[in-house]
């Protein structure tokens, strides 16, 4: 492809609006990743229980917003402050739980319709990592960290709420903890929020914004295509088995484990031999 080709359409993604589609599509798959947390019983859950289901897909659909704000000391709630986005998402949550026979679940399951939007939430997802990095660099210039934390949160900020979403519904899961095993989406909002800030801050990317932007989409919805069509999941592990291996002691524990074998089979060794030459003293007798 042209050079000047390329560099127009990732300018014409930077410059993409995210509202309405782009959100019906994030809305969609929050939905929907409810309704399978719920399991077998989500059916009878959102007829029972409308409100928690309600509260608990909004924070999905607005969490990356609100812990953001929350460390940032802006209002929690200030996400919600856009009504036609509370309508937008309210109407798709309606859509995937109450339509008749279940047709709103069916269509946003169907793998087409699924990939699509899969695709759209991660443009999106590469949106709001920008924003939470480029907000927070307005507020503390040079607090890297910040930057990161806040880009992160931004770009999953569902994961980090699971724990007090799913206890909105009712359940006390304390092993949900995003810190204690990371999906690739926050790993994934990690690195960009990385990338976002090399760009921004340093002379160390030379490339211009439109196609660092551009990449980290093209990085985004590859993989998330990756998961759904090849079962792909997290790409990062490799690595951080390795990083583990070398850096946090994997190496030296597993020389320990080898090192402590050996002494406990010589330690065996000799009580043999003891027991073998008290048997034979006894036999003597």
């Amino acid at each position: 492809m042209d050079p000047e080709a390329f560099l127009d359409i990732a300018n014409q993604v930077v410059k993409l609006k995210m509202f309405p589609y782009f959100d019906i599509a994030h809305c969609t798959l929050c939905a929907l990743s409810v309704r399978e947390d719920l399991g077998s019983g989500a059916q009878a859950f959102s007829r029972k229980h409308p409100l928690a289901c309600w509260l608990s897909y909004m924070l999905v659909v607005f969490a990356g917003g609100m812990v953001a704000n929350g460390l940032l000391a802006e209002p929690i709630l200030g996400p919600l402050k856009n009504s036609p986005q509370i309508v937008v998402a309210t109407l798709v949550w309606y859509f995937v739980f109450y339509t008749p026979m279940d047709l709103g679940y069916k269509f946003a399951k169907f793998l087409p319709v699924k990939i699509i939007f899969s695709a759209m939430k991660e443009i999106y997802r590469c949106k709001k990592v920008y924003d939470g990095v480029t907000h927070a660099a307005k507020l503390y210039p040079n607090a890297y960290l910040i930057m990161v934390i806040i880009g992160t949160l931004k770009g999953n900020g569902a994961g980090f709420t699971r724990l007090m979403e799913r206890l909105i519904r009712g359940v006390w899961t304390p092993t949900a903890m995003e810190f204690m095993q990371p999906s690739f989406y926050t790993k994934a909002s990690l690195v960009a929020s990385v990338i976002f800030i090399l760009d921004k801050k340093t002379e160390l990317i030379s490339a211009p914004h439109a196609l660092v932007y551009f990449g980290i989409v093209i990085f985004f919805v590859y993989f998330k295509l990756s998961s759904i069509i090849l079962g792909i999941h997290d790409p990062f592990i490799p690595f951080e088995n390795l990083m583990c291996a070398l850096f946090f002691g994997g190496i030296w524990d597993s020389l320990a484990k080898i090192f402590g074998r050996g002494q406990l089979k010589e330690g065996e060794t000799k009580d043999v031999k003891k027991n073998k030459l008290k048997c034979d003293a006894t036999q003597e007798e």
